[in-house]
């Protein structure tokens, strides 16, 4: 059974071959600002659903090697909860900046949301999702830790302008939930979605030298 990760997200796909699954990554090319424009004001866990979706979708009628997707899409999502408000990426230097101040010394939430479709045998036969939340708590960085850490560009690219598998590791001090979700895909939810197809999780795993 083959997985097509609609995301090109590092840190996505090495949690996958962590997990013994060697996807076939896909880029979904999808504009997240407009998605969640069209779908207007939503509660944070369906808003980060209707991204996960809108990605996995994007690749449906993909041809890999000339022939039609054959295994499970899944698509994800990330998006940062955080005094009341929902962040996603920041972009600009200037945005991280501001929200790394805001957010030193203190605790957001960071969820998840996964989506997968069922194309066995090049048909979509439906999909379904869910999301995986976690508690991130975040050390009292000095200014200069801040402009130095925005500088690298990594925390433009990602949900609540940090990681937690790379160079922001060290500005965070506790997560609360699971882990994979502050990474961008739950590892334990796909297994439950992917379960409730009727599919062994462990007939996924393709990595080498397992």
């Amino acid at each position: 059974m083959r997985l097509y990760l609609a995301s090109t997200s590092p840190a996505r796909l090495a949690t996958l071959r962590a997990a013994g699954i060697e996807p076939i990554v896909l880029d979904p090319a999808v504009d997240e600002d407009a998605v969640a424009a069209a779908a207007g004001p939503l509660p944070v866990h369906e808003a980060v659903q209707v991204l996960a979706r809108a990605k996995a979708e994007a690749i449906v009628g993909s041809l890999v090697g000339g022939e039609p997707i054959d295994g499970i899409i899944v698509g994800g999502d990330s998006l940062f909860e955080f005094d009341g408000s929902v962040f996603g990426k920041p972009h600009h230097p200037e945005v991280a900046v501001e929200r790394w101040r805001s957010m030193r010394g203190r605790s957001g939430t960071l969820h998840s949301g996964t989506w997968i479709i069922d194309h066995r045998g090049g048909v979509d036969s439906g999909g379904a999702g869910g999301v995986s939340s976690a508690g991130v708590s975040f050390a009292d960085l000095g200014d200069e830790e801040i402009d130095a850490y925005v500088a690298t560009g990594e925390p433009l690219r990602v949900a609540g302008a940090f990681t937690i598998d790379s160079l922001g590791s060290a500005f965070i001090t506790g997560v609360d939930g699971d882990p994979h979700a502050v990474v961008g895909i739950s590892v334990a939810l796909l297994r439950q979605l992917v379960v409730e197809l009727g599919i062994p999780w462990h007939t996924l795993w393709n990595r080498a030298n397992l």
